[in-house]
């Protein structure tokens, strides 16, 4: 059974076109990156390319390659700017793969020893919260 088509008017296709605030942590012709407004932890990023593709499963494999580039240099600056110990990296295909948002996107969430995640459908952090934590691994994208 194929896929059901793209939605151009999904709410990161929104966000890519300026539709939608967000805080964001890098762009370029590729992919753009931004905080996770509902963070399961403190510096959750997503990235997402900027070409559309509902999933992984309909993604142009080039595209792929270019995107999995800015998503491990992402990674490397939320480490080190917020001194994490590790980093889950998570991409979901489908609503039964847990899928909520069908534009292609990995979730960056930096991890500290013995510190959980919490709910991803918790209330909305606070914007001063999400453009403290941005400015940080803003910066050091710009050192990687």
């Amino acid at each position: 059974m194929p896929a059901p088509a793209y939605d151009e008017t999904n709410i990161f296709a929104k966000i890519l076109c300026g539709e939608l605030p967000c805080h964001k942590v890098y762009e370029d012709d590729v992919a753009m990156a931004f905080m996770d407004v509902m963070p399961q932890a403190d510096g959750h990023v997503l990235v997402l390319p900027k070409s559309p593709a509902r999933n992984i499963l309909d993604a142009d494999p080039a595209m792929l390659g270019k995107l999995i580039a800015r998503v491990q240099k992402i990674a490397l600056a939320v480490k080190e700017a917020l001194a994490a110990d590790g980093l889950t990296i998570l991409q979901y295909n489908e609503p039964a793969g847990g899928q909520t948002v069908f534009h292609l996107h990995f979730h960056i969430i930096p991890r500290w020893e013995d510190v959980e995640l919490r709910p991803h459908t918790r209330a909305p952090e606070k914007a001063e919260v999400l453009e403290a934590l941005r400015a940080k691994i803003a910066a050091a994208i710009t050192q990687i």
